[in-house]
């Protein structure tokens, strides 16, 4: 779309402005949580092919974990804290950009790609993603400060046993989900009173999922690539 404006990049122009200059390309605030953390443990799914979609999600050029510095900052006191305890923290996804969630939305809609329905959601009728909420337009994890995450035992390298698998489509994943085992719980509370205690909030349907409550852009979505 034209413009006639004075943009972000201090000059007029007649032509749309180059996507550096778009607040939702602007990458300036935000750093690699291993900068800031050195020690935590990276698996970035939707890099790999092992996710619900089952391929490279868009967006996702490098298995980083980006962060706005205020996010990566609390992040790193909740690692300080958890490792004096004998756990490490591993992260599943940070920010995501808009043009990966739009991946999702185009793979929800076919209704005919279910190759990951055994492993994510075999309780789950595809064709009801959008309806219960698994699936959505928009995702917090475009504006910088969410992340998914659990926890290693430090001594041993290996993930507390959590109830369910990360993405797991189905009431398993709800942090108040009744697990079957008292140490799934245990280590959910974990994990939950520490990233609430340095100032993130959770969801009622995914355990592992946080944001910043004090969210540094509460209203924008980015979709710089993450490269």
């Amino acid at each position: 779309m034209a413009v006639l404006t004075l943009t972000a990049c201090g000059r007029k122009t007649e032509q749309a402005c180059d996507p550096t200059c778009d607040p939702i390309y602007d990458r300036s605030d935000f750093v690699e949580v291993t900068e800031v953390i050195p020690d935590v443990i990276l698996e970035i799914r939707y890099y790999s092919t092992y996710n619900f979609v089952g391929a490279r999600i868009d967006g996702y050029h490098r298995p980083l974990a980006l962060m706005t510095k205020q996010a990566a900052d609390s992040l790193k006191a909740v690692n300080d804290e958890l490792k004096a305890h004998g756990y490490r923290l591993k992260i599943w996804d940070t920010y995501r950009p808009q043009r990966a969630v739009n991946h999702f939305i185009r793979w929800a809609e076919d209704v005919q790609d279910t190759a990951m329905k055994a492993v994510f959601y075999p309780m789950v009728d595809k064709s009801l993603l959008f309806e219960q909420g698994y699936i959505y337009a928009r995702s917090s994890h475009s504006r910088g400060s969410t992340v998914d995450l659990t926890l290693l035992d430090a001594a041993t390298g290996k993930e507390l046993d959590m109830g369910s698998p990360f993405d797991w489509f189905g009431d398993e994943s709800h942090p108040d989900y009744r697990c079957p085992l008292y140490r799934q719980s245990e280590n959910r509370l974990v994990l939950r009173d520490a990233m609430l205690r340095h100032g993130f909030e959770g969801i009622d349907s995914e355990w592992w999922h946080f944001t910043l409550a004090n969210e540094p852009y509460p209203d924008t979505y980015f979709d710089f690539p993450i490269e």
